[in-house]
């Protein structure tokens, strides 16, 4: 409890939070019940991508990223490039004034020090370093909390997330790839631990039991076009992943099993509508799931799930159910072989729906075994997160205390 004669720690989260990510959203939401049960007296508020949608979600205040509204549109007029100029300085006193609030800000998880998808530096990369710069300028913890990283290509990217992670205060990563990338690119990581995703401390919904005869498979897909080094052949490699996964679905269906698709992000339903068109089947019907939770009741009521998304699997694994990745990134890779199942992944930029089937075969045949597996992998992974949380509070509480301390005494 905060003591009565002394306002309560003031706490910040960031990120791109509420803009349609439900990966993003559940590692906040991992964060946020971390701090309700160990620090119910904290204040909390935001400085997020959708604002409305994480205060309506999470009864927190929150506040836009970007004064700019047209910050993730393409600017083609001299209006809108004059307007992204302008919002880059006017972001620099809003972020630094908004950190200087408070005694600690967490970034909980995302791929926050990555680029396995198109990103440019001015944006959410320059973000990050406004507000890692800002906390140590202003005294302010920030704590970049189980977060992912990734080498990365392009010069000011790198150098701008490289000097993110530098100033931040504490640093824990999703995989330990991503503190090896981080490494790799000159941040001293001797202190920086390795943890499960953020998602693996959201509750569990109940797992269906098996039928008994072939059931539903969910099939996660993503409106793919590569990676941040892949824009010269985006559309040939998103093209190559739709007719793959599409050829995958009208498998499934000749087999008669029914298929659920899923999404992870308001960007994947036109993917959905075009399988959907193509296949023209009454068993395959699309999920309209608006959380992690509503993510992990779908992958439980299935027998298997095939999925893209990082946090489509993430979901399947925590629920127990066997699971086959198709992977654009290290970290698919990393989190398959964490939970037993590396031999089950197949690469989204190649998606070849004739070797994909028959290892969806081979991974039905071993359901029982893997759901063993998974049952194992799941409590090991809620201890080493309850192990992330003990840390995170010896880290940065005792940090806002004094930082408050220190402002009370002015």
């Amino acid at each position: 409890m905060t003591p009565a004669n002394r306002t309560p720690v003031r706490v910040g989260v960031f990120g791109l939070l509420g803009s349609g990510n439900l990966g993003n959203d559940g590692s906040l939401e991992a964060v946020l019940g971390y701090l309700r049960a160990e620090h119910p007296g904290a204040v909390v508020d935001a400085l997020c991508g959708g604002p409305e949608v994480v205060t309506a979600r999470y009864g927190i205040p929150a506040t836009r990223l970007h004064w700019y509204r047209g910050e993730y549109r393409t600017a083609s007029r001299a209006g809108a490039i004059a307007g992204k100029g302008l919002g880059k300085l006017v972001d620099a006193v809003r972020t630094a004034a908004w950190v200087r609030r408070h005694d600690v800000v967490i970034v909980p998880g995302m791929g926050v020090l990555e680029a396995t998808l198109p990103l440019r530096p001015w944006g959410f990369p320059y973000s990050l370093f406004l507000l890692c710069g800002s906390g140590r300028l202003f005294g302010t913890r920030v704590a970049l909390v189980g977060v992912g990283a990734a080498a990365i290509g392009n010069r000011p990217t790198r150098a701008l997330v490289r000097w993110s992670a530098r100033l931040a205060g504490y640093r824990s990563y999703r995989d330990a790839l991503s503190r090896d990338a981080m490494r790799a690119m000159g941040v001293d990581t001797a202190r920086d631990k390795v943890y499960p995703d953020l998602a693996f401390a959201l509750p569990t919904p109940p797992a269906s039991a098996p039928s008994g005869s072939p059931g539903p498979v969910c099939v996660g897909v993503m409106d793919f076009h590569g990676g941040n080094d892949d824009r010269a052949r985006a559309e040939e490699i998103h093209r190559r992943y739709l007719d793959g996964t599409t050829r995958f679905v009208r498998a499934l269906v000749e087999d008669g099993r029914p298929v659920r698709l899923l999404t992870g992000d308001e960007c994947d339903r036109p993917v959905v509508a075009a399988i959907l068109d193509a296949v023209d089947s009454p068993l395959v019907t699309a999920a309209e799931a608006a959380s992690l939770a509503d993510l992990m009741k779908e992958t439980a009521a299935a027998d298997t799930v095939v999925a893209t998304r990082y946090h489509n699997l993430v979901c399947a694994l925590k629920v127990g159910t066997p699971t086959l990745a198709l992977s654009y990134a290290a970290k698919s890779d990393a989190l398959m072989d964490r939970m037993g199942l590396a031999a089950y992944c197949h690469p989204a930029r190649e998606v070849d729906a004739g070797q994909l089937l028959e290892q969806f075969r081979a991974l039905e045949k071993r359901s029982a075994e893997l759901r063993r597996t998974l049952a194992e992998r799941n409590l090991t992974a809620a201890r080493q997160l309850e192990d992330q949380f003990t840390a995170l509070t010896a880290a940065l509480f005792p940090a806002a205390d004094h930082a408050h301390a220190l402002r009370e005494a002015k």
